[in-house]
């Protein structure tokens, strides 16, 4: 087995209400054995307190239990959720597949969101025509607390046909929420995603949604169910949070049962980690795989038109 890190660099600045960055930086994993190559991906997130030196290490600290061949059941138990074990994870499911010979059987396409970043409200509405002119049909908004409504209102009329849904990353504050829920609903806004930090979200309990609220910092692996009952309508389900494939269908199969609608996202990745998640693609109401369209080069790329990404 071998890990390394990539830098990708973006075609633009991706701002969020956190900041801005203008490369994707990835850890790649490979496992090898009986002649075949498995390879996984994933990608550090700071805000849950990953670096590329943190994942290294912490996959470098299991390849012993990898070289006597543990099992991914026997993952699960060695290592917390996480980039890390999410790389390791999809490294050993490409190989297994490899190796059992099995060829691809997934849906040929699935439907997309197409992210629209932080930008002044006549820059967000030129970004939502492009996109809308080039097929979009799903914009998802990122926005921090400043001009909410007028961001959301130049979109509207930039892209008409469009639905839309909101992320704010965590940045917004419970005053004023309930009313501002229902002014973005009344704007014809499908999902808002996110709008409170962890910790801090008691108040949706408190007042009806007009529009679903999902959780994403919220809501890693099933544990994190209970908590969310009462406040969320939705959950987005990520890879690099569950710690790989099989959290992540778990974790569907839970949030399903318990109510939640899903939500299939992503980071700022290459092809690679788009193909680990396809298989809850078709489970999702919003499929939010738009990450490697934000590169300036990909590797093995998947194809991105008309709202969809497309298996190649």
């Amino acid at each position: 087995m071998r890990c390394y890190a990539e830098s990708w660099p973006l075609n633009t600045a991706f701002v969020i209400s956190r900041g801005a960055r203008t490369e994707a930086r990835v850890v790649v994993v490979e496992v090898f054995a009986g002649g075949v190559t498995g390879i996984g991906e994933c990608t550090p997130y700071p805000r849950y307190g990953e670096s590329l030196e943190s994942v290294l290490a912490e996959i470098h600290s299991i390849l012993p239990a990898l070289q006597r061949g543990i099992t991914r059941g026997q993952l699960q138990e060695l290592m917390l959720a996480g980039a890390a074990r999410n790389a390791v994870d999809c490294a050993l499911a490409d190989w297994l597949q490899k190796k059992s010979g099995a060829g691809f059987t997934g849906p040929e396409s699935l439907p997309t969101v197409q992210t629209l970043v932080i930008a002044e409200p006549e820059a967000m509405a030129e970004a939502a025509r492009t996109a809308e002119s080039a097929g979009a049909s799903v914009l998802k908004l990122k926005l921090d607390r400043q001009l909410v409504l007028e961001r959301v209102a130049a979109v509207r009329r930039a892209a008409p046909g469009c639905e839309l849904v909101i992320d704010a990353n965590e940045a917004w504050a419970p005053e004023g929420l309930p009313a501002l829920c229902e002014k973005l609903a009344a704007q014809g806004v499908s999902m808002l995603e996110q709008p409170l930090p962890v910790g801090e979200d008691q108040v949706l309990e408190r007042f009806a949604h007009p529009l679903p609220i999902c959780a994403d910092e919220s809501c890693h692996t099933r544990a994190d169910l209970p908590k969310l009952k009462g406040r969320y309508d939705m959950v987005n389900i990520k890879l690099d949070k569950t710690g790989g494939l099989q959290e992540a269908l778990m974790l569907a199969d839970a949030a399903s049962a318990q109510g939640f609608e899903l939500m299939l996202g992503c980071m700022l990745c290459t092809s690679r980690a788009i193909r680990a998640a396809w298989p809850l693609g078709e489970r999702a109401r919003f499929v939010d795989l738009d990450g490697p369209t934000w590169l300036a080069k990909d590797v093995h790329p998947l194809q991105f038109f008309h709202g969809r990404v497309f298996w190649t």
